[in-house]
C-alpha cells in the first residue's frame, strides 16, 4: 500500500510518484517512456510527474489514454498527474498558456 495525502477534496493522492524525466532531457525515445508508464500503470503507480522541459508531457497522455484504452485504469480519473510551471513562465501573462499547453 502506498502511502497518501488527502486533497482538499479530500479525495487521496499516492505520496510517491514516477517522474518522466530522463538525462539529458528529452534523449528517451517516446515509446520507451510510454511503454515505462504502461507498465508502472500496471505495476499500481498512479502518480506521475511530469514537465514542458522534460518533453514528456504529450507521451504520458498518450499512454494514460492507452491505459484506459486497454482497461489498466477504469478512467483517467484514478490518475494524478502534476507537472510544473517553469520559473520563465511565471509572468502573470504566460501562466495561463503554459497551463493550457501542459493540459493538452
Amino acid at each position: 500500500m502506498m502511502p497518501e495525502a488527502a486533497l482538499s477534496s479530500g479525495k487521496p493522492m499516492p505520496r510517491v510518484g514516477m517522474g518522466t524525466a530522463s538525462f539529458p532531457l528529452g534523449a528517451t525515445d517516446p515509446s520507451t517512456v510510454k511503454d515505462v508508464v504502461l507498465r508502472a500503470i500496471e505495476a499500481g503507480y498512479r502518480h506521475f510527474d511530469t514537465a514542458a522541459v522534460y518533453q514528456t508531457e504529450a507521451i504520458l497522455g498518450d499512454a494514460v489514454a492507452e491505459a484506459v484504452r486497454a482497461g489498466l485504469v477504469a478512467s483517467r480519473d484514478e490518475l494524478y498527474i502534476t507537472s510544473k510551471l517553469w520559473v520563465a513562465h511565471a509572468h502573470p501573462g504566460h501562466v495561463l498558456p503554459s497551463l493550457r499547453r501542459a493540459l493538452r
